[in-house]
């Protein structure tokens, strides 16, 4: 399938930032609350609220550079659509497995889409799809493990 420049960029964009938001999310909550209905709760409101925020911004992006309302157009219906059904594509884990496990095979499942997202990247520009890959990789893992010690830290606050 080939996707012309303003919808794979926003292809891209929501895939990614829909994993990115959606994992630290999930993973704070998990380590805050242990609670299944919070972490659903959660993805289904980050899913809706992201997914058209991000929309929006890349809207006003594409317009900042004075391109026409077709190309913008497809970059914000692509970011919305792609960002909404990343980010709630969490949520079949959290339906089929207890909550750990759910959190496991979701972050798995998050690496995966950035790995392969990042990859078509770099293959688009012609880059080294490791080095690409690895940078993209390493953000991720530094947005979980930072929600994750957040989400402890206000669990030991033991704030209900």
């Amino acid at each position: 399938m080939k996707f012309d420049t303003s919808s794979f960029k926003g292809l891209s964009f929501g895939a990614v930032s829909g994993a990115i938001t959606t994992l630290g999310m999930m993973v704070g909550l998990d380590a805050g609350t242990n609670s299944r209905v919070t972490v659903m709760l959660g993805v289904l409101t980050i899913s809706i609220a992201d997914a058209l925020s991000d929309a929006l911004g890349v809207h006003v992006s594409e317009e900042s550079e004075k391109k026409n309302d077709s190309k913008i157009w497809k970059s914000t219906l692509s970011t919305f659509v792609s960002k909404l059904f990343f980010a709630l594509s969490f949520l079949v884990p959290l339906f089929f497995f207890e909550l750990n496990i759910a959190i496991i095979i979701s972050v798995s499942y998050g690496f995966a889409l950035i790995g392969v997202v990042s990859y078509l990247i770099a293959k688009k520009q012609g880059e080294n799809s490791n080095h690409v890959i690895i940078e993209h990789l390493f953000i991720a893992v530094i947005v979980v493990i930072i929600t994750y010690f957040v989400g402890k830290y206000f669990a030991l606050l033991n704030i209900t």
